[in-house]
């Protein structure tokens, strides 16, 4: 008995995971993938040039740039004068007529809302005011 309970062991063939063939394939996936990325250095791009800023100068004293802050409440500070919205656009064309070289610097309170900011935006776009620039620095309301 014991004799045939070992020929029907041999006819089946045990699984066995082959270790080399994997190390094989996983290298060659990973030299294919290093010369790939490699090629990816060769990829052209559009020269851009970037302003450089410029160390701030002295003030000139003949600088008429108006300030117009927006704050979180909806109201507006016109050089530090507590404006409403309303007076923005009447002033902005009145500042056009005055000033040769008309500049509005928009600057927002620490809790300003966008759609504020936005509307002065469109105000001094309706002005026809060409030089305007948004801040980016926080400031405290009305300064």
């Amino acid at each position: 008995m014991a004799g045939s309970s070992s020929r029907a062991d041999d006819g089946k063939k045990k699984a066995r995971i082959e270790i080399i063939p994997l190390i094989d394939v996983i290298f060659f996936l990973l030299a294919t993938f290093v010369l790939f990325t490699l090629s990816l250095n060769k990829i052209m791009s559009v020269p851009v040039q970037l302003p450089v800023a410029a160390p701030p100068g002295p003030v000139d004293p003949n600088d008429d740039t108006v300030t117009l802050q927006v704050s979180d409440q909806g109201t507006c500070y016109w050089n530090k004068e507590l404006i409403t919205i309303d007076e923005i656009a009447p002033r902005l064309l009145q500042y056009k007529s005055q000033s040769a070289n008309p500049r509005v610097l928009i600057a927002g309170d620490d809790k300003a809302r966008f759609g504020i900011a936005v509307l002065a935006l469109d105000q001094v776009r309706k002005a026809d005011i060409k030089q305007v620039s948004v801040e980016t620095v926080v400031r405290g309301t009305g300064r």
